[in-house]
């Protein structure tokens, strides 16, 4: 099969980025594999990149001339926000090859992108025609103006159909699904698949010995429950270690500097992530918003860790409550002390049923072999109809 992959990264990248790679090179062994990769910009070329978002001619001429000399079978976006725009949609489907977008957020129905705002969960936009509140609420970086252009975009391609024009959304979870369907994007959900995230198991790394500390690995954001992760672990007794980078680093600091128990260990590459997480009692997944899926998550599945997760988005199917790992109530600090006092109650052979029964998740759900196999059964149910 020959596939077409188009994504746009980030200015600072995430885990989109990292999702795009991946998937590239699974395809890439067993398909004909080209992509066109494209890159938001800072300051005014990116302001101009911004503004012809809605109808970005130059975009959809590069995508169209990679086409002609490529001739895909099946064509794969995953970002088009903001450097492609969604006009590349219409490109596409005037020249009859299938399309599949991932959602990776919830962009198309809520300018915020995370349904998350001034520290809390924000749904006010999910049923309206055009998301007016958002924009007075300026969800997107601040701004009443950003705001209310990434609103219009949508709106406007709602309007003309574009959005209909794609073939088959993928869906990281299932409560993603329903939240599209339940939403004014008025796209049928015969059109929206699951497919979640995936890890490469890790290589086989020399014996490492559990300790009896947690782990956090993330960005330092808000959304990623960071303050009740720190409130939870400076009245406790635990050790927690803190790995990632983001715009609460300093308060993480701060906290590391003042409660002994609280280590923060900066950013650290995958290799040395994998042994942070073959060492670590428990992984803690602390957040507060909608997570699509949760990439840490099955980081940990795949190195034999367990997960103690907050019971909001889809960790909270990704982690099974008293199997493979633990649940607490989201954003609440007495809640994630009892799951820690109940974890530190377990005994050894319990604990390492909970880290048999991760990787067996892993085994059946996330690993490489049934992501390519699902990706592959996608492509040609698309095709064939």
């Amino acid at each position: 099969m020959r596939i077409l992959l188009i994504h746009t990264s980030y200015r600072l990248k995430g885990g989109e980025d990292a999702v795009f790679g991946l998937e590239q090179d699974l395809l890439r062994k067993n398909h004909i594999v080209n992509t066109l990769h494209f890159q938001n910009k800072n300051g005014f070329a990116g302001a101009i990149q911004f503004l012809i978002s809605i109808w970005n001619v130059s975009s959809n001429s590069i995508i169209k001339k990679k086409i002609k000399s490529f001739s895909p079978d099946i064509i794969h976006l995953h970002n088009w926000h903001f450097a492609i725009g969604p006009l590349v949609i219409r490109g596409i489907h005037k020249l009859k090859i299938p399309l599949v977008l991932t959602l990776h957020n919830f962009r198309l129905i809520c300018p915020s992108g995370t349904l998350f705002h001034n520290n809390k969960l924000y749904l006010g936009s999910l049923t309206k025609n055009f998301a007016w509140n958002a924009v007075q609420d300026k969800v997107y970086r601040n701004s009443y103006f950003q705001t209310f252009w990434l609103a219009f975009v949508v709106w406007l391609h709602k309007k003309i159909g574009t959005w209909q024009m794609v073939d088959t959304y993928v869906c990281l979870s299932e409560f993603m699904v329903d939240f599209f369907c339940n939403s004014a994007l008025n796209v049928n959900k015969t059109k929206f698949v699951i497919k979640p995230n995936f890890s490469k198991k890790p290589k086989e790394l020399k014996k490492l010995k559990r300790g009896s500390h947690f782990l956090f690995i993330g960005r330092l954001v808000e959304e990623k429950g960071i303050r009740c992760l720190l409130n939870a672990f400076k009245n406790s007794n635990e050790t927690i270690k803190i790995a990632g980078d983001g715009p609460l680093k300093s308060l993480v600091e701060k906290y590391s500097l003042e409660f002994n128990n609280i280590n923060y260990i900066g950013f650290l590459p995958k290799q040395k992530l994998s042994e942070e997480l073959q060492q670590a009692s428990a992984l803690i997944f602390p957040s507060i918003w909608y997570e699509p899926f949760g990439l840490t998550i099955t980081e940990a599945f795949s190195n034999r860790c367990a997960v103690i997760a907050s019971n909001i988005g889809a960790p909270k199917s990704t982690v099974k409550n008293d199997v493979n790992g633990l649940h607490f109530r989201y954003n609440e600090t007495e809640d994630l002390e009892k799951a820690l006092k109940k974890w530190k109650s377990l005994s050894d052979v319990e604990k390492e049923i909970f880290r048999q029964n991760a990787f067996k998740t892993y085994q059946e759900q996330y690993s490489v072999k049934i992501q390519s196999d699902l990706i592959d059964s996608i492509y040609k149910n698309i095709i064939k109809e």
